[in-house]
């Protein structure tokens, strides 16, 4: 494992309006001049949590996607975001793992936000991922996934972990920012595992507000970031990897870890 440099973005969305979005976040990734291994944007960057998906434009996902490539090829670096896809007679809120390259891989949300109704009209994700940087081994999930630990359960299995860093990307509201912050600490400290958490601003069309609160939280629970409320931001933090691998070291909470897996299946 190497050091690995991530650099977050929180900031308002525009409602439905992909081409503003895009144009408002090209903006923000330029203005990152120093190298980094990884930029993470919110959940659907590209519209907003938009639960009636069939009001989204057909070919938005692919343009997003290709602008995410463009991106990462532009930026020489790995980008991550989700957003509404419409596939075999489904729709997905499917984060996207793209590659400087131009490849990707792809995890679709798992929990639906059924308070949200969220549930009405998406599916759900069967499988979870795992992605490889720079030696680290990332999980990526999206918002609501983050209030289910079983699902981001990490693993100890002789001498290794299933993963080091676990990403949420979300539109998590700011009526309820003091439990996004106190999860974003548990997974942390349940997985020894660095966290981080990437939010919106912002008041939405239906009202809702978001605070942000977007964060690095290391292994042993503790933010290594600055907390920003309600203001945009872009925020480049440096993950240590010879801090997680003394504090695994010194602290070995994971040989007593009880053994299950949910999955069906894991892509790797």
């Amino acid at each position: 494992m190497q050091d690995l440099r991530i650099s977050f973005i929180q900031d308002h969305l525009f409602w439905k309006d992909d081409r503003a979005n895009i144009a408002h976040f090209e903006q923000k990734i330029n203005a990152i001049t120093q190298a980094t291994d990884l930029i993470v944007l919110p959940e659907m960057f590209n519209t907003g949590f938009v639960v009636q998906p069939q009001e989204i434009a057909e070919g938005v996902a692919e343009n997003s996607l290709k602008w995410l490539q463009k991106m990462a090829a532009q930026k020489d670096t790995f980008i991550t975001a989700s957003m509404i896809v419409y596939e075999n007679n489904n729709y997905y809120n499917r984060l996207y793992w793209v590659a400087p390259d131009k490849s990707f891989e792809y995890y679709d949300k798992r929990h639906l936000f059924s308070l949200g109704n969220e549930h009405l009209r998406f599916s759900a994700g069967e499988e979870s991922i795992i992605v490889e940087l720079k030696g680290w081994k990332i999980k990526p999930l999206i918002c609501y996934d983050l209030r289910f630990p079983v699902w981001a359960k990490n693993n100890f299995t002789k001498g290794k972990y299933d993963y080091d860093l676990l990403i949420y990307i979300a539109n998590w509201p700011k009526a309820r920012a003091y439990a996004w912050k106190s999860l974003l600490v548990a997974r942390a400290i349940e997985n020894q595992s660095y966290v981080i958490g990437v939010n919106r601003i912002g008041k939405d069309d239906n009202g809702t507000p978001h605070a942000g609160f977007s964060g690095v939280i290391e292994p042993k629970g503790e933010w290594i970031s600055e907390e920003v409320e309600d203001i945009a931001s872009i925020q480049t933090i440096v993950l240590s990897a010879d801090d997680i691998q003394e504090y695994r070291k010194k602290f070995t909470v994971g040989l007593d870890w009880d053994k299950f897996n949910l999955l069906k299946k894991q892509k790797k």
